[in-house]
């Protein structure tokens, strides 16, 4: 049975791809058009999308310089819950979550809702729910947002189904490319997690759609519509931007250090995994369709959780920031990674419309560092990319593509000699992940909910 499936897999893909050639060759100005436009829409929803996070996030930040947490936290967690929650249950229930699995979904031919309202809720509830206080990240619903968009356009277009589902797949890489300035990473996701295929007329489309993309987002952020996007200069044009200039020294020696850091990764992250799939299930089990209900609680939870914590936790960003910079020490490295194991793996169990691989980024670095500084006690030996490594190497095992994740760290530095050590912890945790459970996160996000689909059937 399962040669049977591979082989009609295979027939799909091949066919698949002469559908889009014969579109290429007889409709080009078809396909030209609707890859710059699911560049151009998926740079514009995920810039907005950080903008929107960064301008509510400054506002409570504000709110807390003027008032006690205690007060401010709980009550902005449940109204933002109430007001996200609201816009997704009346709107577009399809916005909630990270949207990576709606995707994923819709890619293996499931019926998912996609368009531009999905997109639109998904931009507006996802701002409203992480900048009121939901630790979660804006590239999972980057992903589906460029999906949407790319979906409505290749429908506009009236393009063929084969290659709908091939520029809904490249619109999700090019979002993850906007909104991480990593267009690589972006082309690589779509081939690694999304289509599973690397026929030469799909890379083409996907590279074109993703570094189109990347570049809109320079483009806005030189325009002011993004404070945090870069790469576009006027004196000097485009160029790279680094959000961290560490100094990498790698050793040889660093080479089983690194080994050693992307096993303990791969252990935590799995654990980190079932956590959050854990969650979810108590959520669906106690709350059923309340969504709104069921976000109000979570974020005033998460609030008050918050409230009791010391000033600096309030703000995710800036704990990555920390943490990539190197700047605290083993015991508040382990603190942050305490903190947002848990704190996150409510927010995603919630149904807030937010994305897992910012907090999977800071949840490694945070490893990468506390495992570092250990080395460097009992060893004298100072490993200078265990941040970064451990940043690849927990995204590794969570969404199971070392590639993407190598990249995805990578797009951090910019420095190319930082990609080998990020690779050998990556591949080292991907593999112990592997040996506990074959399935990413996402793939088993996707199970769950079309379980629960079949519950209320």
């Amino acid at each position: 049975m399962a040669v049977l499936n591979e082989l009609a897999t295979q027939s799909y893909l091949l066919n698949s791809s002469r559908s889009i050639r014969k579109l290429l060759e007889q409709r080009w100005f078809v396909v030209v058009l609707a890859l710059m436009l699911t560049g151009l829409g998926a740079a514009l929803t995920g810039v907005l999308f950080k903008a929107g996070v960064n301008a509510l996030g400054s506002w409570r930040l504000k709110l807390l310089s003027e008032l006690p947490a205690w007060a401010v936290l709980p009550a902005l967690g449940a109204t933002g819950g109430l007001i996200s929650g609201l816009l997704v249950a009346k709107l577009a229930p399809a916005a909630r979550g990270s949207g990576v699995s709606h995707i994923m979904a819709f890619l293996q031919h499931r019926a998912v809702p996609m368009g531009l309202q999905v997109g639109l809720v998904k931009l507006i509830a996802g701002i409203v729910a992480i900048g009121s206080g939901f630790p979660l990240g804006p590239e999972g619903p980057s992903v589906q947002m460029g999906g949407s968009v790319a979906w409505q356009f290749a429908r506009w277009l009236k393009a063929p189904v084969s290659f709908r589902r091939v520029i809904v797949a490249a619109g999700g890489g090019a979002g993850l490319a906007a909104v991480f300035s990593a267009p690589i990473g972006g082309f690589i996701y779509v081939i690694e997690e999304l289509l599973h295929s690397a026929r030469p007329v799909v890379l083409l489309l996907v590279v074109v759609t993703t570094f189109w993309a990347d570049a809109w987002a320079d483009v806005f952020g030189f325009m002011g519509l993004s404070p945090t996007a870069g790469g576009l200069d006027r004196s000097v044009g485009f160029q790279l931007a680094k959000k961290f200039d560490p100094d990498v020294l790698f050793l040889s020696i660093d080479i089983g250090y690194l080994i050693a850091l992307g096993l303990v990764a791969g252990v935590l992250a799995e654990f980190y995994c079932r956590y959050v799939l854990a969650m979810q299930r108590k959520g669906n089990a106690w709350f059923g369709d309340r969504l709104v209900l069921r976000m109000v609680i979570s974020g005033a939870v998460l609030g008050g959780v918050y409230a009791c914590l010391p000033d600096g936790f309030s703000n995710t960003a800036e704990l990555q920031h920390l943490i990539g910079g190197g700047e605290v020490g083993i015991s508040k490295a382990l603190a942050i990674f305490v903190v947002l194991f848990f704190s996150t793996g409510l927010a995603a169990a919630s149904g807030a419309p937010g994305g897992l691989f910012a907090p999977m980024l800071t949840l490694g670095g945070a490893i990468g560092l506390a495992c570092g500084d250990w080395v460097e006690v009992l060893t004298g030996h100072v490993p200078s990319t265990y941040v970064f490594a451990g940043m690849g190497a927990f995204v590794a095992s969570c969404s199971r593509t070392p590639i993407t994740a190598m990249f995805l760290a990578f797009a951090l530095t910019k420095d190319l000699l930082i990609l080998k050590p990020i690779l050998i912890a990556s591949l080292a945790s991907f593999l112990i992940a592997r040996l506990m459970n074959q399935r990413s996160i996402y793939e088993r996000q996707m199970n769950l909910e079309i379980q629960e689909e079949g519950k209320k059937q």
